[in-house]
This record gives structure tokens, C-alpha cells and sequence, in this order.
């Protein structure tokens, strides 16, 4: 006799998921922000930092130099830290860093103190590549990609959210109340993180490597620093000269190092891939075009009607000008995902370098007019999106899952010397072609075009540094790795 067929159980209503891990994204997405954000508020400050603190010009730069360099330095460590001992921890730890430099900042007016306390602040460049391997252990695929697009945008987002934030406390309220502020908003994101963010189980094992540590540090102190100072200092000084040479033979040594370290701070044969290594390449390249859209463009709206072309906007309207900017970031980061999915990360990160091109080709156009200055910019950005966005995607693509905050890390890394050396040649056109006007020399409208069509020129080598990169097909040993993951988080869920 046959046995009654099972009757199937009607299936319930969905649950949805527990509210921390509804909040994850966002929370996520807000530290990038913010980090952004500490990066850019003091810049309203600098034309009057020498006055409110008694120091010089020179000395008062450091602030910005200062989280430039421990950014830099602390990213590659920090991004290989989590992957040792937990994501979540050395995130929580970074934000906590950045929090402590904002109290700093807020109760001393000493240049010594608010120097120190920039450097410390720097250790939140870490905080987005921490944030996207987060993503990649805790995220299944089909909402991957959209969350590390976004991600990869708030760096964008927050610089032009905190220009005009900055400035309207500075102009309205005392210098102090900005960094009150962040410091509230610091706390907020430690706690916020520490809650809603879950501890990745996915841990790369072995002991860290503090002499590899010391000589990257070493190597990028001396790059950046010779990069950073290089306009003041001179090119061909002793001291910018040796600190090309101290950076030269300390990174040699630190790379023959690597090569021989059991666990190496920094996989260089993974490097060494193509898929990873011109990865890296593109990254450093859209760093420089996208870094000089930020620059020119405030000194441009900012310079003095009698220049000839200049606009004569104050920092307030400067920073509003910026803001669209980071709007087209915010709503193009689902379309970045959107192309990378259909047609692979390597043309996304292609596409949005030649769209930076085109924006550089409507600011040669036209840099007279607001609203050309503005369309501009905002192609810039919107190309930007496209590349930061794709750029994390080709680095989880190809590495194991064991370390992707530590190869984002360097991604970053090489962002942001792409930044600083974009920031000096930038610097080194506008001095060149400079004239007088009312006796303060003020950089030529020929210089700033200069300036872009160096720019439009590096965005389009970066587009074919993403063309050269091989196909996005996953490989087989990343696969295997992701499956390593979600068992290791299905096992941490059951055990809980």
C-alpha cells in the first residue's frame, strides 16, 4: 500500500532580519563618512590657524600632512591587523583613534598638541578597507556589491559633505565647536560599530610582522614626506633629495624582507599578479585625477575677481559648490554595482576613468562660468564613483578571503599617494604660471588648465591600466576561500 504523500508545510511570513543586522551597512557607510569628514574640516582652518595659534604657516601645514602620513602608514598595518585578530576590533580601535584626536583638537589651541593629534586621527584610513572585508565575510553575493560600491563612495561623500559643514562652524562659532562636534560624532560611531557590527570569524593565522611594519613605515614617511614637501622645501634640496634616496633603499630592503618573511606584512607575490598588481596601478593613477578636482576647484571659485577669471566666493559658498559633487556620488554608487555585476569590476574602474577624462575636458572648456565649473566637477566625481567603487570589487576578486583588509589596505595606500603626488605637481603648475594681482601673486586661468589636462592625461592612463587587467572571472582559489567563509560563519552562528 502506498504511503500518503507528505503534506509540504505552508511556508510563514519572511522574518525579517534582527535590527543589528539591518544597521550594518549603515553604520558602516557612516565611519567612512565621518573619517572623510575629520579629513577635510580643517582645511577652512588653515588661512587662519596661524592666528588663532600663534605658530607659522609651515608648522601649521603639519596638520594636514600629519594624517596624511599616519593615514598612509597606519592603512597597510591596520587592514593586515584585522585580518589577524578581527576586523571588527581593529575598526572599533580605528574609530576610537579618530575620536580621541577630535577630543584633542577640541581643548588645545597649541600647534605641538593639534599636530599630534592629526596623526592620530590618520589612523581612520583605515576604516574603509576594514569595512568592505567586513562586507565580504558577512554579506551573501547578490547584496555584496551594492554595500562595497557605497562603501568605496563615502570617502567622496564625506569630503564634500565636510567642506561647507566646516565651514559654516567656522564662520558662525568658535574653531573649537567643529572638532566638539566631530568628537560627539566619533563616540557615536564607536558605539554604533561596536554593536551593530559583527566579529568576522574569517582570520588569516600566524604572528605579525613588526619589522615589515617598521620598514613601510619608514619607506612611506620618507616618500610622502619628500612628495608633501617638496613645493616648499625645494625639489632639489639635500633634504627633499635624501629623503628620495632614504625611501628608495628602505623600501628595497623592506621588499627583500617580504619576500623572505614567513608572514609577510604585505604578500608581494600576490602583488606580483597582474589582476592585483594593475589593480594597484589604477588605483594610485585615480587617486592623482581625482584628487586635483578638489583641488583646483576651490582655488579657482575662491580667487579674486581681478584675476580675470576668478569668482571671489568665500570657503561657505566654495564648500556648497562641492556638494553636488557628493551627491552624484551617493547616487551613482547602486549604478557602479549595477555595471560591475553585468559587465565585470575591470570596466566599471575603465568606464569612470575615461569619465573623469570628459569632466577634465569640460573644465579646459569652460572655467569662467559657475554652473560649467560646477557641471564639471561633478563629472569628475561621478567618474570617480564609478572607478573607487570597482576598485575594491577587483581586489575581492582576487585574493583569498584571509586578506582583504590588508590588500585593500594597500589599494588605499596607493590612493592616497596617488593624492599627495597630485596635491605637489598640482601645486608645482599653479606656481609656475602665476602673475601678480594687487601685488599677491594668484595662478594664470592657463595654469589651472594645465592643471586639468595633466590630470584628464593621468585619468586616461588609468583607463588603460584597467583595460590591461585580466578578465573578472573569480578563480578558483578565491572561490574556495569564500566557501571557507560562509562555513566558518555558519559554524559561528550555530555555536551561538
Amino acid at each position: 500500500m502506498d504511503q500518503p504523500a507528505p503534506i509540504s508545510q505552508p511556508l510563514g511570513p519572511a522574518v525579517a532580519p534582527p535590527l543589528r543586522d539591518r544597521l550594518t551597512i549603515p553604520v558602516l557607510a557612516s565611519g567612512g563618512i565621518l573619517m572623510a569628514v575629520m579629513q577635510t574640516v580643517v582645511v577652512p582652518l588653515l588661512p587662519d590657524l596661524p592666528r588663532l595659534t600663534g605658530a607659522s604657516a609651515a608648522a601649521v601645514s603639519w596638520t594636514v600632512t600629519a594624517t596624511l602620513l599616519s593615514g598612509a602608514v597606519l592603512t597597510p598595518v591596520l587592514g593586515r591587523a584585522g585580518d589577524m585578530y578581527g576586523k571588527r576590533r581593529v575598526l572599533t580601535g580605528a574609530l576610537a583613534l579618530m575620536t580621541i584626536g577630535s577630543v584633542l583638537c577640541a581643548l588645545s589651541s597649541d600647534i605641538g598638541v593639534l599636530i599630534a593629534a592629526r596623526a592620530l586621527q590618520g589612523a581612520a584610513a583605515s576604516v574603509v578597507p576594514l569595512s568592505i572585508s567586513i562586507l565580504r565575510d558577512e554579506l551573501p553575493p547578490e547584496r555584496r556589491g551594492s554595500a562595497v560600491a557605497l562603501m568605496s563612495s563615502t570617502v567622496g561623500i564625506g569630503a564634500a559633505l565636510g567642506l561647507p559643514l566646516a565651514a559654516l562652524v567656522v564662520q558662525y562659532a568658535d574653531w573649537h565647536t567643529m572638532f566638539w562636534l566631530t568628537s560627539a560624532l566619533g563616540a557615536t560611531g564607536v558605539a554604533a560599530t561596536w554593536w551593530a557590527v559583527k566579529e568576522s570569524p574569517v582570520r588569516e593565522p600566524g604572528r605579525f610582522d613588526v619589522l615589515g611594519a617598521l620598514g613601510l613605515a619608514a619607506g612611506l614617511v620618507c616618500l610622502l614626506l619628500g612628495v608633501s614637501q617638496g613645493g616648499s622645501w625645494g625639489w632639489g634640496s639635500a633634504r627633499v633629495l635624501g629623503l628620495f634616496l632614504g625611501a628608495a633603499l628602505v623600501l628595497a630592503l623592506w621588499w627583500w624582507q617580504q619576500l623572505r618573511a614567513e608572514r609577510p606584512l604585505v604578500d608581494l607575490r600576490l602583488v606580483s599578479r597582474p589582476r592585483v598588481g594593475l589593480s594597484h596601478v589604477a588605483a594610485l593613477l585615480t587617486g592623482f585625477a581625482f584628487y586635483a578636482n578638489s583641488l583646483v576647484t576651490a582655488q579657482l571659485v575662491q580667487a579674486p575677481k581681478a584675476s580675470g577669471y576668478g569668482l571671489g566666493l568665500s570657503i561657505v559658498a566654495t564648500g556648497l559648490c562641492l556638494l553636488p559633487s557628493g551627491v552624484t556620488m551617493l547616487l551613482f554608487s547602486p549604478l557602479s554595482a549595477r555595471i560591475s555585476a553585468a559587465r565585470g569590476p575591470r570596466i566599471t574602474l575603465a568606464l569612470g576613468a575615461a569619465v573623469i577624462a570628459c569632466g577634465y575636458a569640460v573644465r579646459i572648456a569652460d572655467s569662467r562660468d559657475l554652473w560649467m565649473i560646477i557641471i564639471g566637477a561633478t563629472v569628475v566625481a561621478t567618474g570617480t564613483t564609478l572607478a573607487y567603487s570597482a576598485l575594491p570589487t577587483l581586489i575581492l576578486r582576487a585574493v583569498p578571503a584571509g586578506q582583504t583588509a590588508s590588500a585593500n589596505g594597500v589599494n588605499v595606500l596607493m590612493r592616497t599617494i596617488g593624492q599627495a603626488t597630485s596635491s605637489a605637481a598640482v601645486a608645482a603648475v599653479l606656481v609656475h604660471h602665476s602673475g601678480p594681482v594687487g601685488g599677491v601673486p594668484i595662478p594664470t586661468l592657463h595654469g589651472y588648465l594645465l592643471a586639468f589636462a595633466m590630470a584628464g592625461a593621468v585619468a586616461l592612463a588609468a583607463c588603460a591600466a584597467a583595460l590591461a587587467i585580466p578578465g573578472d572571472g573569480t578563480p578558483d582559489g578565491t572561490r574556495r576561500a569564500e566557501d571557507t567563509t560562509r562555513g566558518a560563519r555558519d559554524q559561528a552562528m550555530e555555536g551561538a
